[in-house]
């Protein structure tokens, strides 16, 4: 049977982060977490060159299914919109420049370590608002998603919210989306 006349592969990036990150979910649960332990960023050495290859590594892995799925299902909606908007190697480069940009900054910044694609979901919420910008003017839904989301992570970030999650990464996240939207970095 031929699959390829009943199913579009319609956004490559989007769907190969998505089932990368699930195939390597699915072997952390056999593995009895092994793999995630070893890709998600941690506070080694800086001359330890895997602390390097984390900044990228640890958007790939995630903590569970939970974890997994409420970012898949922000990245899901929104990254196809925001691929074929921009083009995947422009979506490619936005998403491995947040993962590295938070990564350095809960690196610098935070006593804990960090995994999942939280912050590339950030990224596509805050890039997805201003999406069809007009000149000069400051789409409304930006205001509303900042609003919502970010004061949320803020507020969070400052009352030092102990629930495992990196609200660090997820700032980073936003700012670098509205860096790539705002200023038309990468068009």
């Amino acid at each position: 049977m031929e699959y390829s006349k009943y199913f579009s592969y319609n956004s490559k990036v989007i769907l190969t982060f998505f089932f990368i990150n699930l195939i390597l979910l699915i072997l952390d649960y056999i593995l009895g977490h092994r793999i995630s332990n070893f890709l998600a960023l941690k506070k080694t050495s800086l001359l330890n060159p895997m602390t390097y290859i984390r900044f990228i590594t640890n958007s790939f892995v995630s903590k569970d299914w939970s974890h997994f799925r409420n970012n898949f299902l922000y990245i899901l909606l929104l990254g196809p919109m925001l691929e074929e908007k921009y083009g995947s190697i422009t979506i490619l480069k936005m998403m491995l420049i947040t993962s590295i940009a938070s990564s350095i900054v809960i690196y610098l910044f935070s006593k804990r370590g960090a995994l999942g694609c939280s912050d590339i979901t950030f990224m596509m919420i805050v890039l997805s608002s201003i999406v069809n910008m007009q000149s000069g003017k400051i789409p409304l839904t930006l205001i509303l998603i900042i609003l919502f989301y970010c004061t949320d992570e803020i507020l969070k970030l400052l009352l030092h919210k102990n629930d495992g999650i990196s609200h660090l990464g997820h700032l980073v996240g936003a700012i670098c989306g509205f860096i790539f939207g705002y200023y038309g970095i990468f068009f």
